[in-house]
């Protein structure tokens, strides 16, 4: 008796582990990417910013090199973002290296190192280099944007 209830808690501690572990999904690591370069797109375009945050969610929250605390709130975020906009610099292209996605059942994890360009307000163009992370989670059927960290590269990178 004593190995059958040992057997059924080493089974539901496997069971347990196995469902903690990142699943590999083609389709949402394909979504979730298209959603972080569309935001971009979006702002190479200079589109609003309410379209260009369409797919982060109220409670979005964020770190970024240009603050020394989280941002808390999508409300927030968007006015940081248009008052950024109303500037003289633009962003004029950015993609992703060494994309990786985990999924963990609604949330996957975007890491990925940014390259981009972005242009000043004296118009010279330079070079935007960060390493950023992504957290989705899936809400009534779509991907939204729950945090981000943007990282820049530092002097050992």
């Amino acid at each position: 008796m004593r190995r059958f209830v040992l057997l059924l808690v080493v089974t539901a501690l496997l069971g347990t582990v196995s469902s903690a572990s990142a699943q590999s999904d083609p389709d949402v690591e394909r979504e979730v990417i298209a959603l972080a370069k569309a935001q971009w797109q979006a702002a190479v375009a200079d589109r609003p910013v309410a379209e260009r945050m369409k797919d982060v969610a109220e409670e979005y929250t964020e770190f970024n090199p240009d603050y020394p605390t989280r941002l808390d709130g999508k409300a927030l975020v968007a006015s940081m973002n248009e008052a950024f906009s109303s500037g003289a610099g633009k962003t004029l292209v950015g993609d992703m290296a060494n994309p990786k996605v985990q999924v963990y059942g609604d949330v996957a994890i975007l890491s990925y190192n940014y390259v981009g360009a972005a242009m000043d307000s004296d118009g010279a163009v330079e070079s935007v280099l960060a390493k950023s992370t992504r957290v989705y989670a899936k809400k009534d059927g779509r991907w939204m944007l729950v945090h981000a960290n943007f990282a820049p590269l530092g002097d050992d990178d």
